[in-house]
């Protein structure tokens, strides 16, 4: 790991070639010391200024935060520097901070948006840059293009000011933004309960940013909270990426079980994601964690409110929303939707297949802390395991089934579409196919409820085949059918 760190570094402060930046689901990423560079994040930094000028936003504060990868912090830092130089005030985190808690600090200090330094869930290698606006919400699609056009060719268009002038003149001021999150979490839910459940909770920080969070959050009280993958180390040991899904979270499973604890939580490498196991080391999958926080507030907490689903997460949120008479609005994929229709409709939850919800009363953006608290309270009101939570899920909606592959592809990308356009299969894992959704992807809708998912990932060279059927003996073979329809079988 020095070896590759050293190269690493040389690399990165050799420049690199001035390459387009392209905005993907939530922001640009790269690899790092490839096309993920500082100068290449000072252009990206210069656009996003140049935006926030053209909005009107001249002259106000810009929230700066970090993950634990390779250098996050000094690249935040040169954003810092920056967004200075373009006469912008920064509140810089003061080290490492969940994305949701970046997020709430847009509000709490009035600012007028953010950037977040992290690559969320992508392999040690990349890192990335996620901008947010005014609300704590993702930037819409429009806005998101807009940054794209402004960025400039080169690093000799971008307007800098050092760090250490901008902090001895007080345009970068470094700040704790733990105290104020932690402050409105309880003005969501009482955390007393949970501290005296005598809960025995895993915690996979997943060597992230959600490390120390609930067991600071828990203590004193009788429930006690175990944590791994806590301490920061960006080659990410015992997995293949910082993402809450299998074979990632296998050694948190398998922990959970040698120590016979209640439930394993795990967040991503930046904490805005939720990922869940039960007591007996079971993967409960982020469709399922989805319509349990759906359940959890509309039969536990008492809320109605409009539903907002991304079109590849769960329909057991429509059969939810009939038995509340709730509305239910699905968006393509990303928060860059998720969030602007959050606060047209004041949506109770948003929500994604990749493990990211976001509630009323907290900012339009995926919360992995607050997320796991939810089920955490879901238990303890209900006194039951998550397996039996699941099993009461179940009981009202019926049993779903649920997997991905994802596969990189080489080559035109056209060619894929082309021959997924093509295929017209009457049936998909022996189910007939009722209609195509090309609203994002290819969205092939089932006979049972179900579907069928093909779409490009936008940050990665990744295509994703989806499903979610009432078979569970369907899934396997509904997957291969859509890997022989993008030819990557």
């Amino acid at each position: 790991p020095d070896i590759i760190a050293v190269g690493i570094i040389l690399r990165i402060f050799e420049g690199g070639i001035m390459s387009s930046i392209h905005f993907g689901t939530d922001g640009w990423r790269g690899v790092i010391a490839e096309d993920y560079t500082f100068d290449n994040v000072r252009r990206c930094t210069q656009g996003f200024a140049s935006y926030m000028q053209q909005t009107g936003k001249t002259g106000q504060w810009i929230v700066v935060g970090h993950d634990k990868r390779f250098h996050s912090e000094n690249f935040a830092l040169a954003v810092a520097e920056v967004l200075a130089g373009n006469g912008f005030h920064v509140h810089l985190t003061d080290g490492a901070c969940p994305t949701p808690v970046i997020a709430y600090s847009i509000v709490h200090l009035k600012a007028a948006g953010a950037i977040n330094i992290t690559a969320s869930h992508n392999p040690s290698t990349d890192n990335g840059f996620k901008v947010r606006d005014e609300n704590g919400g993702a930037i819409s699609p429009e806005g998101l293009k807009l940054i794209e056009n402004l960025i400039p060719e080169t690093v000799a268009d971008v307007k800098r000011m050092s760090a250490a002038q901008a902090l001895t003149d007080g345009w970068i001021v470094k700040f704790d933004p733990a105290p104020a999150y932690i402050t409105h979490l309880q003005d969501l839910i009482d955390l007393q309960p949970l501290r005296d459940a005598g809960l025995h909770i895993v915690v996979d920080a997943m060597w992230g940013n959600g490390a120390g969070w609930f067991t600071r959050l828990l203590d004193g009280g009788k429930t006690r909270i175990t944590e791994i993958h806590n301490t920061r180390n960006p080659i990410f040991p015992e997995m293949k990426r910082p993402e809450p899904i299998q074979p990632n979270i296998d050694v948190g499973l398998k922990t959970t079980v040698e120590l016979g604890a209640d439930v394993l939580l795990i967040t991503d490498g930046d904490a805005d994601r939720v990922g869940l196991g039960d007591e007996n080391g079971i993967f409960i999958n982020q469709l399922q964690v989805y319509a349990l926080l759906a359940y959890y507030l509309l039969e536990i907490r008492g809320e109605r409110g409009p539903i907002v689903k991304t079109l590849s997460t769960t329909s057991m949120l429509e059969k939810l929303a009939k038995i509340y008479n709730v509305p239910v609005y699905e968006t393509g994929v990303g928060f860059k939707f998720v969030a602007p229709l959050m606060l047209e409709t004041n949506a109770m939850i948003g929500g994604e297949e990749s493990g990211g919800y976001a509630f009323r009363g907290n900012v339009p953006e995926r919360d992995g802390i607050l997320a796991g608290l939810y089920i955490l309270d879901m238990m303890v009101k209900l006194n039951k395991t998550p397996s039996e939570l699941l099993a009461l899920l179940f009981s009202k909606v019926g049993a779903h089934y649920y997997d991905r592959i994802d596969r990189t592809f080489h080559g035109n990308r056209q060619e894929h579409i082309d021959r997924i356009l093509a295929a017209k299969p009457e049936t998909i894992g022996g189910i007939k196919v009722l209609g195509l959704d090309t609203t994002d992807g290819f969205k092939f809708c089932l006979e049972d409820g179900g579907w069928l998912l093909i779409r490009f990932s936008g940050t990665e060279p990744i295509l994703r085949v989806y499903c979610e059927t009432t078979h569970q003996d369907r899934v396997q073979d509904i997957l291969q059918d859509g890997l022989k329809i993008t030819g990557l079988s």
